[in-house]
C-alpha cells in the first residue's frame, strides 16, 4: 500500500480542543488482562483521539488505571470471577452514548454475562464500532443472519483462530493454514454482514461489501500479545474522528505495521513487545501527515 494510496488525516487548526477530535469508550478487562484494556486506550491517544475512557471491571479498575494517567478509567460491576456482571450494561449504555467510537473486546473474558453485553452493543449501538478479541468470540456464537442487524458501522478484526470460528470451524484446525481460503470467506463474511473485516496476518487483509486491499508494513516480531489491542486502539481513534471504516481500517493498519517495522530496526523482532509500538507510533503518524 504505498504511501500516496492511503487515507489521511485532516491537518488539525490551531482553534481546536480536545472535543474535536473524538471520545474514545474502551469495554473490556477481566483479572489477569487489565492490561488489554490499556493498550488499546493508550494506542487510541497515540492516535489522535481527544478523550478515551476505559470502562472495566470493578476489581481490576485500580490496575488498569495504573498504566497512564492519560485515560479515564471506570469500574463498573463485576461477578467474582472479575468480568463484567450484566448489571454493568446499563451503565456501559450510557458511558457508550457519549462516545464517537467504541472498542469492545480487549482482555473482556468470557462469561453468559459478557455474551449478553457483547450481544447487546452488537445490534444496538449507533456508533461506529471495533470488535476484537473475546469479543469475536462471541460473535462466533451468533448466526450470520443476526450478525447483519446492527445499527452502526461495524469493524471486526481477526486472526485466523478468530475467523475459523467465526467460521463455525475449529480455530485449531489445519485450515487455520489456508490463507487463500480464509481471505475469500472474510469477504463473504464482510459482504453478508456488512462490516470491515480486517484479516490479521503477514499482507493484512481489509475487506468489506465492495473493496479490498493487502497492507505491506509489519514483521513477524508482531506476533507477541498486546499487538492487536494496540491495532484495536488505533482504529478506534481513526473512526472517532471521522474517518470511514474501511479508511480507518486501512490507515491503522499501515501505521501499526509501521510502528512495528520501526521498533524491529532497533530491537530486532524477539525481544519486541506492544509497548514498543505504542512508543513509536508517533513516527508513523508523521510519515503520513500526523
Amino acid at each position: 500500500m504505498p504511501l500516496t494510496d492511503l487515507p489521511w488525516l485532516p491537518r488539525r487548526s490551531r482553534e481546536t480542543s480536545k472535543h474535536d477530535y473524538g471520545r474514545v469508550v474502551v469495554v473490556g478487562g477481566a483479572a489477569g488482562m487489565a492490561g488489554a484494556p490499556a493498550l488499546a486506550a493508550m494506542a487510541a491517544l497515540r492516535s489522535g483521539a481527544g478523550l478515551v475512557e476505559a470502562l472495566v471491571p470493578e476489581h481490576v479498575a485500580a490496575i488498569a488505571a495504573g498504566f497512564d494517567p492519560c485515560v479515564m478509567t471506570r469500574g463498573l460491576p463485576g461477578r467474582i470471577d472479575d468480568t463484567f456482571a450484566t448489571a454493568a450494561l446499563d451503565e456501559i449504555e450510557g458511558r457508550t452514548s457519549r462516545a464517537d467510537a467504541v472498542a469492545v473486546g480487549p482482555g473482556l473474558g468470557r462469561s453468559e454475562a459478557v455474551v449478553q453485553i457483547v450481544s447487546h452493543l452488537w445490534r444496538a449501538l449507533p456508533q461506529p464500532a471495533v470488535f476484537d478479541a473475546d469479543a469475536l468470540w462471541v460473535l462466533a456464537h451468533i448466526d450470520r443472519g443476526s450478525l447483519a442487524s446492527h445499527a452502526g458501522p461495524r469493524i471486526l478484526t481477526p486472526h485466523a483462530g478468530e475467523m475459523l470460528r467465526l467460521l463455525g470451524t475449529d480455530p485449531s484446525s489445519a485450515q487455520a493454514g489456508d490463507r487463500a481460503m480464509l481471505e475469500r470467506e472474510s469477504a463473504v463474511l464482510a459482504g453478508a454482514i456488512d462490516a470491515v473485516i480486517v484479516l490479521k496476518g503477514p499482507a493484512t487483509l481489509i475487506v468489506d461489501h465492495a473493496r479490498h486491499v493487502h497492507n505491506a508494513t509489519g514483521n513477524p516480531g508482531m506476533a507477541t500479545a498486546g499487538t492487536g489491542d494496540v491495532l484495536t486502539g488505533i482504529t478506534t481513534a481513526l473512526l472517532a474522528q471521522r474517518l470511514s471504516p474501511f479508511d480507518a481500517a486501512r490507515l491503522a493498519v499501515w501505521v501499526h505495521g509501521r510502528a512495528g517495522d520501526l521498533a524491529a530496526e532497533v530491537l530486532g523482532e524477539t525481544s519486541m513487545t506492544a509497548r514498543d509500538l505504542l512508543d513509536r507510533l508517533h513516527v508513523a503518524f508523521r510519515e503520513v501527515g500526523g
